[in-house]
């Protein structure tokens, strides 16, 4: 291997005042990297160090320092973390490898108290340390969005529809149009003709032809007015009976639409605003509350652990004097906050207290998020029935606007073809005094053409109209394509949306079973044939609602020894199968959450209550879903492990 390749290949680590650390340098390898030592030697402080940098929270500033450092270098990244002493509280700051540690707390820092690890075995709801991660209120509100969208995309796709059902009426004008014009204009041409060979035969002054031709132009002018102004009236009286009913409808859905105030809606959503305030806030104190969990245990272990190191140290296992003097009959500790002489159960019953005040802000959550859920569907109604409001008032509006236009219209082509019909009748009595009987074919002729002349200017006008309606209709319908498409991707992210929480506990579960089966293939168990994780659904109420539960319940089967197998609860689990099946459980929100895509570390201590080879075993199964691996352990278990894994033991 070249030294680019095992620079890419190690990780380094440097540590300053962090945990028990005064000062040291690490260096992890891809692959396994075993931490060994007897207690009280660094072990937990370096991966609490090595959390810190990876964007964790949960690590301590050694007791007497006022600053610490992390800097961990792979490749050609260095990530840094600094914990500085500040009025007696202390505040991390620098570029860890990730901005929140939310995911890798739970799935990929795997200490004594990682919260997936003790779920299992206190029975918490597997349910919601799996799904914790998702942003529920998030999912939602994409929905509502994406929902609005294609009810828009619906609307114009249905006046598309609508646009379609009306083409083929006017292909079917387009045809009689084209059909009558050809007609006419034949009609036209033999008229023409006959005028041609009259004129052969007629001598006539030019003076008096050119006067009756003028008035029959004049005539046949008026007659086309009159024709176009008796259609527009009918025109728009087939309107306005169109829009009466419209708008009658419009009226009547309107009538029976419930009222939909927007200062309720308002109310509504700062209601929601706040409520997700709220549950931010509980959020945030749960994470802080098993942050302090955490690290309570963190001290009482380390605490131990050096009480422990002074024994063997001093020789005193077994001077009953120096035991009593370090240890006492009630196990005195002194407190890291305050600084007095406590007994250890008095800090294991106050840490008792904070994980009791931990479950009761979970169950506040809960009840927030059923809330919201049931306040988003309200104003999301509300929100629906307001909108559907405002369109038939815009509707209506519109329609009454266009109904006065149309009915001021009829009465303004009523006094025009009042006036048409009088100029009429004075142009026909002006030409018959022009007729004679020499010229009364003639005249026919002339006015038959005229009349021809202008039946085909009028259908050659009606037919481009028509036309160009036409090309609007087929331009706007070849849009509906593009719609269509449009609909079809926001259905298959509503889709995505709707299906992502249940795809995520299906996975998980699915993850869970698969690498518990595996696994206790590999560990070989007596008597324990199967611990596996089933998703069950059931239907509750929450306020007027019925909704859908999800829970996770955790099976153990077991078999006797004349191989009849039975149900056994967890609580019948050894404190080694117990262990297993939390860092199963682990491992499956690790993959589930893609983790590994965010953090290449998985980091692994307290196994003792696993026997060695199981240890050594578990190991290396999940060496092949993570670059890193770092397991701190006892000698005699790192003892199991293979001799080609990175071993430290000078921290």
């Amino acid at each position: 291997m070249n030294s680019t390749d095992e620079l890419l290949d190690t990780a380094h680590l440097s540590v300053e005042n962090v945990g028990g650390i005064a000062e040291t340098e690490l260096t992890f390898r891809r692959g396994v990297n075993v931490l060994t030592g007897r207690n009280a030697t660094n072990r937990t402080s370096s991966l609490q160090a090595l959390m810190a940098v990876l964007g964790s929270d949960r690590a301590t500033l050694k007791a007497d320092a006022e600053r610490g450092h992390v800097e961990l270098t792979i490749g050609d990244d260095t990530y840094t973390r600094t914990l500085t002493r500040t009025d007696g509280d202390v505040v991390m700051t620098g570029e860890p490898l990730a901005d929140t540690s939310v995911l890798s707390d739970l799935y990929a820092f795997l200490l004594e108290n990682n919260e997936s690890r003790r779920a299992v075995a206190r029975g918490d709801d597997l349910r919601e340390v799996i799904m914790r991660p998702v942003d529920t209120d998030e999912i939602q509100a994409e929905i509502d969005r994406l929902e609005r969208e294609k009810r828009r995309l619906t609307d114009d796709l249905e006046s598309l529809s609508d646009l379609e059902r009306r083409l083929p009426k006017l292909v079917e004008e387009e045809t009689r149009l084209e059909r009558e014009l050809e007609e006419t204009s034949e009609q036209l041409e033999v008229k023409k003709a006959e005028i041609d060979a009259s004129n052969a035969d007629i001598e006539e002054t030019r003076a008096e032809k050119d006067e009756l031709e003028a008035k029959l132009e004049e005539l046949q002018a008026v007659r086309s007015s009159l024709e176009d102004t008796r259609h527009d009236i009918e025109t728009n009286r087939e309107s306005i009976e169109r829009l009466r009913e419209e708008l009658d409808e419009y009226r009547e859905r309107k009538e029976q639409l419930p009222a939909a105030p927007a200062e309720r809606i308002d109310e509504l959503d700062a209601e929601i605003d706040r409520l997700r305030r709220r549950k931010r806030d509980l959020e945030s104190d749960i994470t802080q509350l098993q942050s302090i969990i955490q690290f309570n245990q963190d001290m009482l272990d380390d605490y131990e652990s050096d009480v422990l190191e002074t024994l063997g140290d001093t020789g005193a296992a077994s001077d009953d004097g120096v035991t009593d003097q370090l240890l006492g009959d009630r196990q005195e500790v002194t407190c890291w906050t305050c600084g007095s002489a406590v007994e250890r159960d008095q800090i294991d019953s106050t840490t008792e207290q904070i994980r009791e005040f931990q479950s009761t802000k979970r169950d506040d959550r809960r009840e927030l998020e059923t809330r919201i859920s049931e306040l988003v569907s309200e104003r999301d109604e509300l929100k629906d029935r307001l909108q559907t409001r405002e369109r038939l008032e815009n509707q209506i509006e519109e329609s009454e606007s266009e109904l006065a236009d149309r009915e001021e219209r009829v009465e303004e082509l009523r006094i025009e073809r009042e006036g048409l019909e009088s100029e009429l009748t004075t142009l026909n009595d002006e030409v018959e005094s022009l007729r004679s009987e020499d010229y009364d074919e003639i005249l026919d002729l002339h006015r038959e053409a005229n009349e021809l002349e202008f039946e085909c200017d009028r259908l050659r006008d009606e037919l481009s109209e028509v036309r160009e309606e036409i090309a609007q209709v087929e331009s706007q319908l070849d849009e509906r394509e593009s719609l269509e498409a449009e609909r079809d991707e926001i259905d298959a992210d509503l889709e995505e949306l709707r299906t992502r929480v249940s795809r995520i506990e299906r996975e998980a579960v699915e993850a869970f079973n698969r690498h518990m089966e595996e696994l206790l293939d590999v560990l070989d168990y007596s008597n324990l044939d199967r611990i596996w994780l089933e998703r069950t659904e059931t239907d509750v109420r929450e306020g007027r609602r019925t909704v859908s539960k999800t829970t996770f319940d955790l099976h153990v089967v077991r078999s006797t020894e004349s191989g009849t197998a039975y149900e056994d609860t967890i609580d019948h689990l050894s404190e080694s199968e117990r262990e297993v099946t939390g860092l199963v459980f682990a491992l499956a929100g690790f993959l589930v959450h893609d983790v590994h895509e965010r953090i290449s570390f998985m980091l692994l201590d307290s196994l003792e209550a696993i026997d060695s080879e199981r240890i050594a075993a578990l190991v290396e199964y999940f060496e092949s879903y993570v670059d890193y691996v770092v397991v701190a352990l006892l000698p005699e278990d790192a003892d199991a492990l293979p001799d080609d894994y990175e071993r430290l033991t000078d921290i």
